[in-house]
């Protein structure tokens, strides 16, 4: 039986040259603006961010940018425009993607038959719920699919 963590290693080993993508998490300070610092990379696999160590739920992902003198129309025009200052003041170069929320899966627990985050093993097979309304389908089929795509190999 292949296992989630086998598959996730082996995912780690097929992406070993890819391009990783910043981990950021938000920074408070009575003395400064509130920022986003960076805290590591991982590669973003659809729903899932996998670092060398760990398996993460993907959660918020911005851009770093300067939000400019803009007007905005609506509220969450002006929230998401301060989110991407936010990073751009934690450190992040313009332009750069940053995850931020994102929360640790238990891979372990994954395999012993319970879920974690968008993971679950189903019927004994490690199996990834794409959307939060989607159904749950294989993670070997999803890893591959997706590792295709994020490396330009087609599928």
């Amino acid at each position: 039986m292949t296992t989630t963590r086998t598959l996730i290693a082996d995912a780690r080993r097929i992406l070993s040259d890819v391009p990783q993508e910043a981990l950021g998490v938000d920074k408070i300070s009575r003395w400064r603006a509130p920022r986003i610092v960076r805290v590591g990379a991982a590669w973003h696999i659809g729903v899932l961010l996998i670092d060398e160590f760990r398996v993460l739920a993907t959660a918020e992902v911005l851009r770093a940018a300067d939000p400019g003198r803009r007007g905005y129309t609506a509220e969450s025009a002006r929230a998401r425009a301060e989110r991407r200052a936010q990073a751009l003041r934690g450190g992040f170069t313009t332009g750069e993607t940053v995850h931020v929320g994102w929360e640790e899966i238990d891979v372990d627990a994954v395999d012993r038959g319970s879920s974690s985050g968008p993971l679950a093993l189903i019927d004994g097979v490690p199996s990834v719920r794409w959307s939060s309304t989607g159904g749950y389908m294989p993670l070997e089929g999803y890893l591959r699919e997706r590792i295709a795509l994020l490396r330009g190999d087609g599928l």
